[in-house]
């Protein structure tokens, strides 16, 4: 038991610090313990060894870590994708060279499609940049989807490419580019994913998931006659040691070749296949990544008190019969700006509303507007017009909007 034990603590170990170092600043885990180890691992841990390091070499080795840091990082680069590519390659190989001897016709006939397949689907992925918003399709991009006046106005132009920012882009400092239906950027494909390659993604995470369990059968299929033969020969004690003393001899007998890469593969289908279960909650909900982080800063306003909603026409209206002046003009309250002639173009969209949210600092309706606006108090009040419905929700993926 004493191999197995540690082999199986090591892989527990490394997949429960990738998962929480990849999924521990979600939105829905960042006031759950994984957010707080995450933060304690990817925050407060750095800052201890950073300072311990300028006591001891004087910060030369914090200094060389945050070039290599901003490089893998905060700049574009293929070092991740190289890294995932190789990985898969180099156990593909190791496993299918020590072991497509062994399996029957009917096991090893699925396994070109299951293997290709993520390989075509990473490529669609890291090439796909339809959704790279630039001067020759702006335009396009602006009748993708309409404002909802809640976390996109219009008038909002990207510092960086000196363009309106379409309803649902975000500009990606990594790429370099505002990006349509922007979900995150994704280091594994070198590539934001958004409006155009979206569906690749979510295929991507499927059949990865999916060959990594296909793998780990295929490790178990051939395994299984030495675990039983190892069960058959231990005629006492407990059965839980008797399958553990198996498990061993099977382990040393498949060797790193069949054992290792099975293990492999079982420990980490969890992450692409929970990244994929957490992307579909987004779909069904109607919101990217992206959009799920701010609407999280729209739910902890709220809680504060501190968010107001009010009609869009109604503001439109007060705002034709108020006869400002240039000293009234200067003290109307923001909440008017993006309204006030913003020549938005109009989006046919199935569903459509007529709010406006608003945060205030100090906790009171905007100044001359205080009948108009209604303090709000759950996220149940506010209109997501991009939630579609769930079904209709996961078209819109598979039709690449």
């Amino acid at each position: 038991m004493g191999l197995l034990h540690k082999i199986g603590v090591f892989v527990l170990a490394v997949s429960l610090v990738t998962f929480i170092a990849l999924f521990g600043q979600l939105p829905a885990l960042r006031s759950t313990p994984i957010g707080w180890i995450q933060r304690a691992l990817c925050i407060h841990l750095p800052r201890g060894l950073k300072k311990l390091d300028g006591q001891l070499t004087g910060g030369a080795i914090t200094t060389r870590s945050q070039r290599l840091g901003h490089y893998l990082f905060y700049e574009k680069n293929p070092v991740i994708l190289v890294l995932f590519l190789s990985l898969l390659t180099g156990c593909a190989i190791l496993f299918l060279s020590n072991s497509l001897h062994r399996l029957p016709v009917s096991l090893a006939v699925p396994i070109p499609v299951i293997l290709v397949v993520p390989y075509i689907l990473t490529y669609l992925c890291v090439t796909q940049n339809a959704h790279y918003i630039t001067p020759a399709n702006h335009h396009i991009r602006l009748h993708d989807y309409p404002f909802d006046y809640v976390i996109y106005k219009p008038d909002n132009i990207c510092r960086t490419c000196n363009l309106v920012k379409p309803a649902r882009s975000k500009h990606c400092s990594l790429c370099g580019v505002c990006v349509a239906k922007s979900d995150h950027h994704c280091p594994w494909v070198n590539n934001c994913v958004g409006r155009s390659n979206y569906g690749y993604f979510m295929g991507l995470l499927l059949s990865l998931s999916f060959l990594e369990v296909y793998g780990a059968y295929l490790s178990y299929y051939i395994l299984r006659p030495y675990i039983n033969a190892a069960l058959d020969k231990q005629n006492s004690g407990p059965y839980w040691t008797k399958l553990g003393n198996a498990l061993v001899i099977a382990v040393e007998t498949g060797g790193l070749s069949i054992a290792g890469v099975g293990l492999l593969a079982a420990s980490t289908a969890a992450l692409p296949f929970g990244l994929f279960g957490y992307h579909c909650y987004l779909i069904w909900a109607g919101m990217t990544t992206n959009e799920s982080a701010k609407w999280t800063d729209w739910r902890f306003d709220i809680a504060d008190g501190c968010v107001f909603k009010a009609s869009r026409e109604a503001l439109k209206a007060h705002d034709r019969h108020r006869n400002y002046d240039e000293n009234q003009m200067q003290q109307a309250s923001s909440a008017l700006n993006g309204l006030r002639e913003s020549g938005e173009i109009h989006v046919p969209w199935p569903v459509s509303s007529d709010q406006m949210l608003v945060q205030t600092n100090d906790g009171n309706p905007p100044h001359m507007q205080e009948t108009l606006w209604t303090r709000i108090w759950s996220l149940s009040e506010v209109d997501n017009i991009y939630d579609l419905g769930g079904w209709d929700n996961f078209m819109e993926i598979l039709k690449g909007r």
